[in-house]
């Protein structure tokens, strides 16, 4: 099947999650949000009338490009190829015109950050949709040349791995092996990440059915500059606060020394928590999974990798 290892979010997903970020005590943005209400109701004439309308008034901010970028998201939900590359490459265009004057800070969830690792996102999904695979690829690499060490580089890495990862021999983890002669699932995780916290019970349902079998669990992680509530926090606090949220939400699940380092992330292109990834007993990737699994799928695939 096309598109095998990339997965099209859902539309109805995809609204809600627009609907949510709108709509949140942080998001103040007034096109996101009359955005969210169009996009809810199947209205995406409605919406291409907002963004319009907004950029005739307002220009080209970082706000609206994000709001290009959901409508690329949205057109291609939907199958509209077309319309998500005309969104993807003007939103693309106005993002790296607009990192000249305002440089991609550190922050990946940032409006212009969102915008242009969406604009990328969306045009390698197009190509991909459409049959060009390999050319989505090298597309994607050329990208990662361009913005490596930013803030959008794991979404990047992400996207190539979606593509071309399983099948092909894991990368090596820094800080930990990968166990010879097993089959480790790797569980990539964030101590602020809720999606995480509800994996754990099925990660620890599946590790005690498949440990006698040879099932090893391996849970990186990484800072991220900050604790609970948001508060700044040095390297030697949040590896405190990790290890308190470890025993807290992961007990019996995550144990030995933590995998603490962010080139864990950015090789395996994390930029999404949970990201799962199997890798069978020889070493090679079965499954690479970017979001949270149910028990039945993931269990699925476990059994596949272990025969």
């Amino acid at each position: 099947m096309l598109f095998t290892r990339i997965k099209v979010v859902k539309l109805r997903s995809l609204l809600a999650f627009v609907a949510a970020a709108a709509l949140s005590a942080e998001a103040e943005s007034a096109i996101m949000q009359d955005l969210a209400g169009h996009l809810n109701n199947n209205d995406f004439a409605g919406a291409a009338n907002v963004v319009a309308n907004y950029r005739r008034v307002r220009g080209v901010a970082p706000d609206l490009l994000e709001a290009m970028s959901w409508m690329g998201r949205a057109e291609l939900a939907r199958k509209n190829v077309p319309g998500a590359e005309k969104y993807a490459q003007e939103t693309y265009r106005l993002s790296v015109a607009e990192t000249k004057k305002h440089p991609l800070g550190k922050d990946p969830n940032a409006p212009l950050a969102l915008a242009l690792g969406a604009a990328i996102e969306v045009q390698a999904e197009a190509m991909a949709l459409k049959g060009e695979r390999t050319d989505a690829v090298t597309y994607l690499n050329g990208e990662l040349s361009k913005f490596k060490a930013t803030s959008i580089q794991p979404r990047i890495q992400k996207n190539i791995n979606l593509l071309s990862l399983e099948g092909k021999p894991a990368p090596a983890l820094q800080g930990a092996a990968l166990p010879a002669g097993k089959t480790a699932l790797l569980f990539f995780w964030a101590h602020w990440c809720p999606d995480c916290k509800a994996e754990a019970a099925i990660l620890k349902q599946l590790r005690s059915e498949f440990a006698a079998k040879g099932l090893v669990l391996i849970a990186p992680t990484q800072r991220y500059g900050y604790v609970a509530n948001g508060d700044d926090a040095t390297p030697a606090i949040e590896n405190r606060y990790i290890d308190e949220v470890r025993q807290r939400f992961y007990p019996g699940l995550i144990e030995g020394p933590l995998v603490i380092n962010q080139q864990n992330f950015q090789i395996y292109g994390v930029s999404t928590t949970p990201t799962l990834v199997l890798v069978d007993k020889k070493g090679t990737v079965r499954m690479y999974h970017p979001g949270a699994m149910s028990y039945p799928e993931l269990r699925a695939r476990i059994v596949a990798a272990l025969s």
